[in-house]
């Protein structure tokens, strides 16, 4: 039986420390799941954290405590699987979102135009990755230059800003999304609305499935949650 974690603490409470801050329950620094002292760069992120172990009655259930996962992610993954994250972020490149579009209904693919072009553009001339559209599911393969000049706009990104740009690129499905969010060319609220262009129209046509809601507002909260975590560092 797996050991289940119970609240054993009266307090939890911030603590300055070498490197940053971490929190405390009673006495005991909290720790990552594999055994790295938990330390943020931020006082204010520390607070976060905190409040959740705070709240917390009865067993430790971590996913309900985003700020928590949030610190774990970019402290342990970050130092063990940076090269990978990394990786499999810019592979999003090869099949962007923003390139996919309706060929019908008309009212759709424009739809797309209008939100997806202008990020698009910005690759192009901003970033030095224009990238192919083209209408339907069927591959089309991007210019090499394009994806080599993508990969060296994440490879720069450490620790827990890596960890958000991952969280924006694989809920939206766009690379271009979540580099566009990571640079303050889109807000998170704006990118997860691009991302959601096609759901929209269709709830729009068929109304609201709540399975696909409660789904959908799920990786919203995770979306948006990478962002204001960010912003507390």
């Amino acid at each position: 039986m797996a050991f289940e974690l119970k609240r054993f603490w009266e307090q939890a409470h911030v603590v300055a420390t070498e490197g940053g801050y971490t929190v405390a329950l009673d006495k005991r620094p909290l720790k990552t799941p594999l055994k790295r002292a938990l330390i943020v760069p931020s006082k204010a992120l520390a607070t976060e954290i905190a409040a959740e172990w705070q709240a917390l009655e009865g067993k430790v259930d971590h996913s309900k405590m985003p700020y928590t996962q949030f610190a774990h992610a970019g402290i342990d993954q970050a130092a063990d699987e940076r090269a990978e994250i990394v990786a499999k972020t810019a592979l999003y490149g090869e099949t962007d979102l923003l390139c996919y579009r309706a060929d019908t209904p008309q009212e759709l693919a424009q739809r797309q135009a209008e939100a997806w072009d202008p990020v698009l553009k910005w690759s192009a001339e901003t970033l030095g990755a224009p990238l192919k559209t083209t209408a339907g599911i069927v591959h089309v393969a991007q210019p090499t230059a394009s994806l080599q000049a993508l990969t060296a706009h994440v490879q720069p990104f450490e620790s827990f800003a890596l960890k958000a740009l991952y969280d924006w690129v694989t809920i939206s499905g766009s690379l271009l999304i979540g580099l566009a969010v990571a640079k303050g060319r889109l807000s998170a609220a704006e990118g997860w609305a691009l991302s959601r262009v096609d759901e929209s129209w269709q709830e729009e046509q068929w109304g609201v499935d709540d399975e696909a809601k409660a789904l959908a507002d799920s990786k919203r909260d995770t979306f948006l949650l990478a962002d204001r975590a960010l912003s507390l560092i």
